[in-house]
């Protein structure tokens, strides 16, 4: 682990080179771990693909007490069963009518429109980190099949509740934003409300699958076309 300075209130933990769910789970773990024992310290912490952000109350504590207690809790080996994080199940809409690129992506990878369905549901994808927008999840990592270049221009509207894939990544947008990755379906899952506790349905380290539904099921669910 390699930890630097990231501001005069905060330091940036780097677990490695490349992202993988083990490396996912254990900056979990060290989070965890963090947390208890620094306490109100501790302001927030940002979860990343391969590191974590932690920025503290200069008031209470300083670098050195961070760094040493962020190195301790790195070493720490407790696992539990929430290092696994939840599983979180969302339904998805997979059509040419709500997923706009899923015809093209089946073309490019040589695949008929229902395998790209079956083989984007036949797995688990870790929650990598939350960004781009509140509710954002970027999600790994889809089947090499399916794997997909964003798109040479972005589009100006992207719906909210597109599935979509870039590379890969999978994501469910949680607002009607700007984007340039592959629209495959609509989840009528909100995957942001300020108005809720908690506001998301997942959080970094938890785990998501897709489920497919019909069109009267996402309608009848809240989703809209």
């Amino acid at each position: 682990m390699r930890i630097e300075i990231a501001g005069d209130s905060a330091l940036i933990a780097y677990f490695s080179e490349t992202p993988s769910p083990e490396v996912s789970q254990r900056i979990q773990q060290t989070q965890v771990a963090l947390l208890a024992l620094m306490g109100e310290s501790i302001v927030d912490t940002v979860v990343s693909y391969a590191s974590l952000l932690i920025v503290f109350n200069p008031l209470q504590t300083d670098f050195w007490a961070v760094k040493n207690a962020l190195v301790q809790s790195f070493s720490h080996e407790n696992t539990t069963a929430s290092d696994a994080g939840r599983l979180v199940t969302l339904p998805v809409y997979y059509s040419e009518e709500s997923g706009p690129d899923l015809s093209a992506l089946a073309l490019a990878a040589g695949l008929s429109v229902a395998e790209v369905i079956d083989i984007h549901q036949q797995q688990e994808y870790r929650v990598y980190a939350i960004g781009f927008a509140p509710g954002f999840a970027y999600l790994g990592e889809v089947d090499q099949r399916i794997a997909a270049a964003r798109l040479a221009t972005p589009r100006m509207k992207v719906p909210r509740g597109a599935v979509a894939i870039a590379d890969r990544q999978t994501a469910v947008y949680p607002a009607v934003s700007p984007g340039g990755w592959n629209l495959i379906g609509l989840c009528p899952q909100r995957m942001f409300d300020p108005d809720k506790t908690p506001s998301m349905p997942v959080v970094a380290g938890d785990r998501v699958s897709f489920e497919s539904i019909t069109r009267d099921e996402f309608l009848r669910l809240g989703g809209e076309l």
